[in-house]
């Protein structure tokens, strides 16, 4: 054996291990394996728990969006049940003025069935109920119901020839459809 002081330097010098870099000790050492792939699955967690946050934000913000439009819809056709009870009392007021009309006794009458008639007309108009326009106009499903058809040489087919009861609607919905008489064009 050889105690040489050089010998021994040059084994210093060569160590048996070389360092390894730290991802080649991980690979070797089982526990720094099990950390990183607790570390990933740590990461993809706080990721989905994320996406999960973000979506019920969403969802959220969805609902409030929706139930503002539920609400300013509920409050603009909040008359609609009351203008469907209303619209046979203005039907009636209407035949009445027809019956007036004819009749010429009751000329004071008539006077004051039409002030309470346009009275009722000016109050549906301001709550925003107007009535459906129908003679002359082109059937239309939603806004006219057919009551019969009839031939005429004024109107083309297709077209409205009388209203037997005005149909009324509340901003852009229909209250009550025009009841009308069709026109299915002339004789010939």
């Amino acid at each position: 054996m050889n105690d040489n002081p050089e010998n021994k330097i040059e084994q210093d010098e060569n160590p048996v291990e070389e360092s390894l870099s730290p991802e080649a000790e991980m690979a070797l050492d089982p526990e720094a394996t099990l950390t990183l792939s607790e570390a990933e699955r740590r990461q993809l967690e706080l990721l989905d728990a994320n996406n999960r946050a973000m979506r019920a934000q969403a969802d959220l913000e969805n609902y409030r969006k929706r139930v503002q439009r539920e609400r300013q819809q509920d409050s603009r056709y909040a008359l609609m049940p009351f203008l469907r009870d209303l619209l046979p009392v203005v039907d009636n007021i209407q035949r009445a003025i027809k019956a007036a009309e004819e009749n010429q006794e009751a000329a004071s009458l008539l006077e004051g069935f039409k002030l309470v008639e346009q009275q009722l007309q000016s109050a549906l108009l301001q709550h925003g109920c107007e009535p459906i326009l129908a003679v002359g106009e082109t059937f239309d499903p939603n806004l006219h119901e057919a009551v019969s058809q009839t031939t005429s040489d004024e109107y083309d087919a297709g077209k409205i020839v009388m209203e037997t009861a005005v149909g009324y609607q509340l901003h852009d919905r229909v209250v009550r459809p025009s009841q009308v008489i069709v026109s299915t064009g002339s004789k010939e």
